[in-house]
């Protein structure tokens, strides 16, 4: 007779079911990490090209009801070509009047300029929608060579290879030209205007791609191994968030470069931070959970098993949180908003997947001698005896140490722990109005000297800076003579002309009169302001033109590269208005369905609303006061409201599941401590490596991130280290039990729990 062999521990099964299972479990792990490599494999590729199919022209941001976005569909009707100019300009390196023989040199490089080869076999001119030519200043102390490139083509790829973008290649080639030939003529040269600002812009997103990414991924790594201690782990958590961003980038490639979504640098930028950052902190969770069970689970499988269930419900819910507010965003009236939503919900999706799939797989691979990855610092099974008094060796081990202390600290003096911290952020959230966050010049957005923030500087020396892009207005053929004469009326403005029909078809400001051009039954009256239209001077310009042209003919609009501005900061102030609501009701009904309850949600909600409060006003002391920032783009609170609400709630998710897991069992006050005791230590982790992943993104040389990343970095240490260490915990063990309402009927009581637990201690 043939005997089985007997089990030797409770959690040992039978020789034939215990190889049956491991075959199992080896297939299934092989078929995860094949899938992952090639996820990896492809998506790396895609996730190297998504610059090319991003989109960083602000105008097609705005949605199609925008005053400018009608005025810019009517005024395409009376020119055959719009313009993208790329404006160089030339002053003497010492200064003063400029000789005939550099004025000669400016002349012969406008005319090499359009000769220019592009790599294809074709030239800069096939792109351009006129003749360059060399225009001194009235001073003599400048020229400036206008080189206007057909918009429609500008984001045109050619040249071999991956090629690249005209407007790119037009300034790069104008640069290198003016480089080589006007070394020695005594002339200092710029590429500014609109195409030198767009080809700095890509410039500057060009980090992302390589150093925003690699110092990212150092970054977490530092922290990985100071947290781990192991010279193996730290690597397989930074894999798990690779892979999820090359499986994001094989998601957002294809739909951004079939106009499903739009991507710009910036989304980009976040989507690369934001997946290494949750996909870090989700398999911090995991890996925590992991090891705790490791010491009640004799084989890695069994303990990973709890793990991954235990991990499943807090990972999904803060995931989906995150995704939930994330996805507001499409309530935004302007594309860049309304695309980052899916695209980092893409993402985070994917760090989701990455963690629950591929992290277990590679902490399986070893199979019994899994635990070796954590060497040098192995988890040891705490078995033997009855499984209360293991549970209770492995309680009393995890819950030794600071975070104990502090959560008995907390629970001592739970209420005027958290009346003193909310007294101090409070405190913080006072200085919110000092925040000016109407939005800034175009100059003002780059950290760095470019080439075309200097160039624009020279040209307002010398030039009258509003010719270059003047306001646009389209109105009847009636009603031209007051517009203009309204127009005229408003500070700010030097000239305002009705666009005629001249023999060379230009129309331009300054040209010989002539009959007006009117298409429909309208008139286009071009503004020229005092100031360019990349200033926020010239928005205030033309927001009063519209005042008063509108007076006077209500059915007018007003358009032009300054009006697609206004209208930009505009409705990024509305989408404020109208999407935190929605995100605040958003995630108070996920904590509702997630908690089981309507006071500890509520109580979350306004701990974070508090914490974002604190963080934007420490933000407008450093920016005002410290960094000496001249503003804030509109969309900064909308990013920094989204990101700290979505992603700071995560925390407190973390700690209120392990809470209401506790107090199934002994009770909510007892649960309190027990829950910060035993996740304090990686739920700080997470936070350090969130916080010091968006710090990354302040490398590139960019105002916009690098608020942003101040602001995220700040509000998540602020949730990390006050609010959910002090302030949550102390507000939940001050209501007790009543934080569960209304559904109490599975809650213990405190006091019945307390008796129960001495006993057992005694």
């Amino acid at each position: 007779m043939t005997r089985t062999a007997e089990p030797t521990r409770p959690d040992e099964k039978p020789p034939r079911t215990r190889t049956r299972g491991a075959l199992v479990r080896a297939v299934v792990i092989t078929a995860v990490m094949l899938t992952w490599l090639g996820v990896a494999a492809v998506g790396g590729m895609a996730q190297g090209t998504l610059s090319e199919v991003q989109e960083n022209d602000q105008s097609a941001f705005l949605p199609a009801s925008a005053e400018s976005t009608r005025a810019g569909e009517l005024a395409r009707e009376f020119s055959e070509t719009t313009t993208l100019p790329a404006l160089v300009v030339m002053e003497a390196t010492e200064g003063g009047a400029l000789t005939p023989e550099q004025i000669g040199s400016a002349q012969a490089f406008a005319e090499q300029a359009a000769a220019i080869e592009t790599g294809d076999g074709g030239t800069v001119e096939d792109f351009l929608t006129g003749p360059v030519v060399a225009v001194p200043s009235e001073d003599g102390e400048a020229i400036l060579i206008p080189i206007s490139i057909d918009s429609e083509r500008a984001n045109e790829t050619v040249g071999a290879g991956d090629g690249e973008r005209v407007v790119n290649l037009v300034v790069d080639g104008v640069r290198a030209l003016a480089a080589d030939q006007l070394s020695d003529s005594g002339l200092t040269t710029w590429v500014t205007g609109p195409a030198g600002a767009v080809a700095d812009l890509v410039a500057a997103f060009g980090g992302i791609d390589g150093i925003l990414l690699g110092v990212a991924l150092l970054v977490v790594l530092v922290i990985l191994v100071i947290v781990y201690r192991s010279p193996i782990l730290p690597f397989t958590v930074l894999l798990t968030a690779v892979f999820g961003l090359c499986a994001a980038a094989l998601v957002i490639k294809p739909l951004a470069g079939n106009d499903v979504l739009l991507l710009n640098g910036q989304s980009q930028g976040i989507l690369s931070i934001l997946v290494i950052g949750a996909a870090t902190d989700y398999s911090l969770l995991l890996v925590a959970r992991y090891r705790e069970e490791l010491t009640r689970h004799a084989h890695p499988v069994d303990a990973m098993r709890v793990a991954w269930r235990a991990s499943l419900e807090p990972i999904l819910a803060s995931s989906g949180t995150v995704i939930a507010g994330l996805l507001c965003l499409l309530l935004s009236d302007l594309g860049s908003n309304a695309s980052l939503g899916p695209v980092a919900a893409i993402g985070i999706a994917s760090a989701v997947v990455a963690a629950l799939t591929l992290l277990p797989a590679m902490l399986l691979l070893a199979g019994r001698r899994s635990r070796f990855i954590f060497w040098p610092r192995k988890p040891r099974y705490a078995g033997g005896g009855t499984e209360h008094a293991t549970s209770a060796r492995h309680h009393a081990a995890v819950t030794a140490g600071p975070w104990s202390r502090a959560a008995s600290f907390v629970a001592r003096h739970d209420r005027p722990v958290w009346v003193i911290t909310a007294v101090v952020l409070l405190g913080a959230a006072a200085f919110v109005p000092t925040l000016r966050a109407e939005g800034t010049s175009e100059t003002d957005i780059f950290l760095s000297d470019v080439d075309s923030v200097l160039g624009e500087e020279v040209l307002a020396d010398h030039f009258d800076a509003g010719q270059v892009r003047p306001a646009v207005i389209i109105a009847e053929e009636s009603a031209a003579d007051d517009v203009v004469t309204a127009a005229e009326g408003v500070d700010g403005v030097l000239t305002a002309s009705v666009l005629t029909d001249q023999a060379d078809g230009t129309g331009a400001p300054g040209a010989p009169a002539g009959e007006p051009l009117v298409v429909d039954g309208n008139v286009q009256v071009q503004v020229v302001t005092q100031d360019a239209a990349e200033t926020q001077e010239a928005l205030v310009t033309v927001a009063a033109v519209r005042g008063a042209v509108h007076q006077v003919e209500p059915g007018a609009l007003v358009g032009g590269a300054a009006a697609q501005r206004l209208d930009t900061q505009e409705t990024a102030a509305q989408d404020l208005r109208t999407i935190i609501p929605v995100v605040l009701v958003v995630i108070f009904v996920m904590l509702m369905l997630l908690l089981r309850s309507i006071v500890a949600p509520l109580v979350l909600l306004a701990a974070n609303l508090l914490s974002f409060g604190a963080t934007m006003g420490l933000s407008a002391v450093v920016f005002n006061h410290v960094l000496g920032f001249p503003g804030a783009d509109a969309t900064v609170p909308l990013y920094g409201f989204v990101f700290l609400v979505a992603l700071g709630i995560d925390y407190s998710i973390f700690l209120m599941t392990r809470v209401r897991e506790e107090t199934l069992r002994v009770g909510t006050r007892e649960g309190v401590r027990r829950a910060l005791a035993v996740t304090g230590g990686v739920i700080t982790s997470a936070g350090l490596v969130l916080a010091a992943t968006f710090s990354a993104l302040a490398v590139v040389p960019l105002l916009f991130l690098a608020q942003l990343a101040f602001i995220v970095a700040a509000g998540v240490l602020i949730d990390t280290f006050v609010v959910r260490t002090l302030l949550v915990p102390g507000l939940i063990h001050d209501i007790g039990r009543t934080s569960w309402w209304p559904w109490l009927s599975r809650i213990p009581r405190d006091e019945g729990v307390a008796r129960a637990e001495r006993a057992v201690q005694g």
